[in-house]
Order: C-alpha cells, then sequence, then structure tokens
C-alpha cells in the first residue's frame, strides 16, 4: 500500500510513525526512571535513619507504612488532578509540585536531628521521614496514574490501553530493589546516592516536562 503513496504522504506517515515511537519512548522510559526513584529511595532514607533507632520490626513496621500512606496520597492527588484540573494545566501544576519537592533535597537526615525521644520514638520517626522525604516521594509517587492518564490522551495507537506501560514502572520497581544491595550499596555513600538520586530526580522532571507538553498539545488539538 505505501507503493501507491505520493513522495509527500509517504514522507508524512514515516514522520507521524517516529513521532508516535518517540512518544511511546518518551513515557516508557519515564515510568520506568520513576520507579527506579520511587523504590531506591526507600532503602536509602532507611539506611540513613536506622542506625539512630535500630532495626527492630517495629522501626520497619512504621517506616513501611509511612511510606505505603504516602503512596496512597500521591495516587489521590494524582486521581484529583486528572480529574478536576484541565489536561493542559495539569501538567504544569505537577510540574510545580516537583518544583517544590526539589527544595527538600538533597535527601538526607534534617539539620538538627538528635537521638530520639524516650518516649514517642515513634512520632519521631514520622517526623523525620515526613520531613526528610516526605515531599520527594510524594511527588514521585504521583507520577504512574498520571502518566498512563497522559498518555491515553495522545493520540498513540497504544493510547487506549496504556496499561502496559505498568511494565516498565515494574521493571523499574525490580531493578531498584535488586540493584540497591548489590550494587549500590557496596560502591557507593549515602552522600553519593542522595547526589545521584537528586540528579535522577532532575532527569525526570525534564522528561515528565516533555510527556506534559504531548498531553497539552494533543489536548489542545481536540479542543
Amino acid at each position: 500500500m505505501d507503493a501507491l503513496l505520493s513522495p509527500a504522504q509517504l514522507a508524512g506517515k514515516l514522520s507521524t510513525e517516529r513521532g508516535q515511537a518517540a512518544v511511546l519512548a518518551t513515557f516508557t522510559a519515564t515510568l520506568f526512571l520513576s520507579a527506579l526513584l520511587l523504590f531506591s529511595v526507600q532503602p536509602m532514607f532507611a539506611k540513613m535513619v536506622l542506625p539512630q533507632l535500630g532495626g527492630s520490626p517495629s522501626v520497619w513496621a512504621v517506616s513501611t507504612c509511612f511510606f505505603q500512606a504516602v503512596l496512597l496520597a500521591g495516587y489521590c492527588y494524582a486521581h484529583l488532578l486528572n480529574r478536576f484540573v484541565e489536561p493542559r494545566l495539569a501538567p504544569l501544576v505537577h510540574l510545580i509540585v516537583l518544583a517544590v519537592a526539589y527544595l527538600a533535597m538533597p535527601i538526607a537526615l534534617p539539620a538538627g536531628a538528635s537521638e530520639p525521644p524516650t518516649d514517642g520514638a515513634y512520632l519521631w520517626l514520622i517526623g523525620i521521614l515526613s520531613v526528610g522525604v516526605g515531599l520527594p516521594f510524594f511527588a514521585v509517587s504521583a507520577n504512574a496514574p498520571l502518566l498512563q492518564a497522559w498518555f491515553s490522551r495522545t493520540g498513540n495507537p497504544h493510547a487506549q490501553d496504556p496499561y502496559f506501560l505498568y511494565g516498565a514502572s515494574n521493571l523499574g520497581s525490580l531493578l531498584a530493589l535488586l540493584s540497591y544491595p548489590v550494587v549500590i550499596e557496596p560502591i557507593m555513600g549515602l552522600g553519593e546516592q542522595s547526589n545521584a538520586w537528586t540528579l535522577g530526580f532532575m532527569a525526570l522532571a525534564i522528561a515528565i516536562a516533555g510527556c506534559g507538553g504531548g498531553n497539552a498539545a494533543e489536548s489542545d488539538t481536540a479542543a
């Protein structure tokens, strides 16, 4: 069938296909990086704070509950953003959230953090988690549902079934969990890990801006 197209039509078709492939690759890579950061920051910050409280099951339980609660909050924020904010404005709102989260970096124990009190050590831990990593974790946790919704509006041939993007997300999650104790922790100190995470966060923000630009452009076209 391509042989029946004029050179101009063929060039246009090839350009469209390349553009669709680029959009697909951008969203896939962005979700992969987001999951990689999301699941690598948890063991990194735990290593920062646990020496002061120890690695008892109760400490791990409090930390796990904190991260799950913030993850749920990120999903709720993504739902509200997708539901109540215009598609062309939603990327800008999320980029502002990412910019505010960047102010909390590099990831580290809050300045002046001392030994936990004798009473209320777990409340102290929740406070340290909130100040030290809460906002960046919240901002990154919202990316999966947001990017899926944005991708569904791009007009890409795969846009009607964006859930395959969870494959990229799951791969990033698995890689982070497996590589941290085997690769990252043995060769990088906590300061280096934090700086690397900050650089990854900056790269993620740029990638999300690219994804959001496509979402806004498609929204304007539809309008």
